[in-house]
């Protein structure tokens, strides 16, 4: 399932309660990264979710701090950071109990045991279930790739030298160094993730909901990758789904100029990449003909090109075919079902984009998994859903997301989000 099965007049799914995520480890271990992945994906699964970080609340209350406020043996700055941190829990849970949430994630290093008891304290206390989330890593090589990708462009290093930047935030960790402990009480229900997910410690989680951020987790990482978006061409009878007819001669040429737009850009984007961190460029596409034969220039100028069943178009049932009008008169009730739950509503014999969504889990979950770029041709509706798991766009909005056939667009997954660049197409 990768989408939401069913809605509770609570707003909380699966009888899980209250759940909070606890991120624990030192800076530059992939903690943001996994904490807002793992929002965007329990918001797709239609759970409340929302991300609490502590460095956020730390730059709004106290702005960007030198390096000795992260001396642990200053005890001035660790009382104030601990107030802070003890603000954003407050509200964490707050927002659980009167917000409507369902999962908080607590994004903070939360190092020693002394502070992971409190917190789990007082989260057991308040009926909320909590969920440690350790990030060990033990791999220079990582740690250095992380804080360049990642930390130097925060907002604690606006206008540094990165180089300065980075010796910088070598110091904070070093200092961070001193206090950590490890979770060793297996009376808590916890996760470790050893050097980036090469190996996974569960301990003492259950229930449904914990069990999906789990493997959800298990599915990530926080290599650098580039996600493409292109439209299938044109067929001969864009208005059949039955038909799956063959590309027209437009939309020959349009996979053509799409086959040489996209290798030369990928060409010219890694002229300059050192060997080693060039990234081969794989095709995805369905088994429609005409996606399959959208993407046969990639298969004849030597790209791996990958079918997949699942990434099919929306199936329009008994509306396939019809024109708007014709809907009208044959289907007046279920056009008015589609005006008023465009997401959810899908006609006789037919899918609705809630359908289409729950399909592409796997789609999803390769995709998390994938450490290679990739360009995923397809029809429109299958590109809106991921579209809006990238993005973290609501269901309701699916349904109206734009794929224009003349761009192709760039997805940049980061720590902090997805950035995306629309390149127009020949």
């Amino acid at each position: 399932m990768a989408a939401q099965l069913y809605e509770t007049t609570s707003g909380r799914l699966f009888h899980a309660g209250a759940v909070a995520v606890i991120t624990v480890g030192l800076p530059a271990r992939g903690k943001t990264h996994a904490s807002r992945s793992l929002c965007r994906y329990m918001r797709w699964l239609g759970v409340s979710t929302k991300v609490f970080s502590v460095g956020n609340y730390r730059r709004e209350r106290l702005g960007s701090l030198s390096e000795e406020w992260f001396d642990p043996n200053n005890t001035k700055a660790t009382t104030a950071r601990i107030k802070v941190a003890d603000e954003c829990l407050d509200d964490l849970i707050h927002w659980l109990q009167t917000g409507g949430g369902q999962v908080a994630i607590f994004d903070g290093n939360n190092v020693t045991e002394v502070r992971r008891k409190h917190i789990h304290d007082k989260l057991l206390n308040n009926d909320i279930h909590p969920l440690f989330l350790e990030f060990i890593c033990n791999k220079p090589d990582i740690i250095l790739a992380n804080i360049r990708s990642v930390k130097i462009s925060s907002p604690d290093y606006v206008g540094w030298d990165p180089e300065e930047a980075v010796r910088d935030y070598k110091r904070r960790i070093k200092q961070h160094e001193e206090n950590y402990e490890t979770i060793t009480d297996t009376t808590l229900p916890f996760v470790k993730n050893m050097n980036a997910g090469e190996q996974f410690i569960v301990n003492n989680v259950m229930g449904y909901l914990q069990s999906r951020i789990v493997y959800y987790l298990m599915n990530l990482h926080i290599h650098p990758r580039t996600v493409y978006f292109a439209r299938c061409g044109n067929s001969l009878n864009d208005n059949s789904y039955k038909a799956d007819a063959n590309l027209s001669p437009e939309g020959e040429i349009y996979a053509e100029k799409l086959t040489e737009f996209m290798l030369a850009y990928h060409k010219e984007k890694y002229s300059k990449v050192p060997a080693e961190e060039k990234r081969p460029l794989t095709v995805w596409t369905s088994t429609q003909k005409k996606a399959l034969e959208t993407a046969i220039p990639f298969v004849n100028a030597g790209v791996p090109v990958r079918q997949q069943s699942v990434l099919n178009q929306l199936n329009p049932g008994e509306s396939d075919g019809l024109t708007q009008e014709e809907l009208e008169a044959k289907y007046p009730e279920e056009v008015a079902k589609l005006r008023e739950n465009p997401y959810r509503h899908r006609y006789p014999r037919a899918e609705s984009y809630h359908d289409l969504a729950v399909r592409l889990e796997s789609v999803i979950m390769e995709l998390e998994r994938e450490k290679n770029d990739v360009l995923i041709i397809a029809h429109e509706t299958v590109l809106r859903c991921l579209y809006a798991y990238l993005f973290d766009r609501p269901a309701k909005e699916i349904p109206f997301i734009s794929i224009p056939r003349s761009f192709m667009i760039e997805i940049t997954p980061s720590a902090y989000g997805c950035k995306e660049s629309r390149l127009q197409l020949p």
